[in-house]
């Protein structure tokens, strides 16, 4: 495992706990027809795993399409960020014992910070830099983050305690799990967090104004180091709380659990128009569901990875802006 790549982080949630994910050729039953053979049940089963793996890939693309909106940057360390987030809740709840919503306070805490070492030490001196020597960079730091925590923790894999109940709930034949229900609210409530720090605080009208005109931010006063430097703890903040709710509905954590995970929050973040707040969130959801439909069908099961980055292609080719992007035109 350390010396290559593991092709997906995210398995389909079999398991205690889990809502099963059945394979639609089993649900056909011979003489029965559609609503008796239980396909719109399995239909709605999917949407919800999908909802719960779309949340994930939400919270990540979030941070993706901030930074792009403030800096003009990709920063392909994202994923390494939400990676190191789920290791902070891990050795929150198992070395100081703490529950839940500490770990996820704390993972938040940490890597909103480690997120803004980032920007100052490794990002800031290249501002002035062309932009290939920024997405290099970045490229270059996902891999440090990667094999510097292989090199200290090891690439075994681990265990996340259950720190959740287990327990399932049952809406006629469709199952629901505390866990999902817990990802799903943690979610809602950091997306609405992030909303109102956008749209009603200082700091968040700041990041718009920077987000339309750096120069003309600058002369109105607006410190755009500090600026930067907010979005980056924000979106960092968000991947780290991704990590945790991945920690407690798959149990199992690595270091090179991010590459997947974040390639296709980048994959979100762009159909949806990257720079776009609800754009990330809405490519999010829709990449979850329609990933978590492939994976529930096992003859193309296999083909869940390649579904997005297809989907990328296709995007890039139709509408390279995404569907809430803004056709930007470059200055002279």
């Amino acid at each position: 495992m350390a010396g290559g790549r593991s092709p997906s982080r995210f398995p389909v949630p079999y398991g205690r706990g889990r809502a099963p994910a059945l394979p639609f050729p089993s649900l056909l039953k011979k003489g029965g027809n559609i609503l008796d053979s239980g396909i719109i049940v399995q239909f709605f089963q999917q949407i919800i795993n999908g909802i719960s793996l779309g949340s994930i890939y939400a919270l990540i693309a979030l941070g993706y399409t901030m930074v792009y909106g403030i800096m003009r940057l990709i920063n392909f360390a994202h994923g390494d960020i939400y990676m190191l987030g789920a290791y902070v809740g891990f050795f929150v709840t198992t070395q100081l014992q703490l529950g839940f919503f500490p770990a996820l306070i704390c993972s938040m805490v940490v890597i909103g910070i480690t997120g803004v070492l980032i920007e100052k030490l490794v990002y800031k001196p290249l501002r002035s830099s062309s932009k290939i020597s920024i997405l290099i960079t970045a490229i270059g730091m996902s891999l440090f983050i990667e094999y510097t925590t292989m090199y200290f923790l090891t690439p075994q894999p681990r265990t996340f305690p259950p720190v959740l109940p287990n327990t399932i709930f049952h809406l006629g034949d469709i199952i629901v799990s505390f866990q999902q229900l817990v990802i799903l609210g943690s979610t809602v409530v950091l997306m609405l967090l992030l909303w109102y720090i956008v749209q009603y605080t200082k700091m968040g009208k700041a990041m718009r104004a920077v987000s339309y005109d750096t120069d003309a931010a600058l002369l109105m006063g607006i410190n755009v180091d500090h600026v930067i430097s907010f979005t980056f703890a924000l979106g960092s903040a968000l991947a780290g709380a991704a990590g945790v709710l991945v920690g407690i509905y798959y149990n199992t954590i690595d270091p090179l659990m991010g590459i997947m995970p974040g390639l296709k929050a980048f994959v979100a973040a762009v159909f949806g128009g990257i720079g776009s707040i609800p754009g990330a969130v809405i490519g999010a959801f829709i990449i979850g569901i329609c990933e978590s439909f492939i994976k529930a069908n096992e003859t193309i099961a296999v083909f869940s990875n390649a579904f997005t980055f297809a989907l990328l292609i296709v995007i890039l080719l139709c509408k390279p802006n995404g569907l809430f992007g803004e056709k930007l035109t470059e200055k002279v």
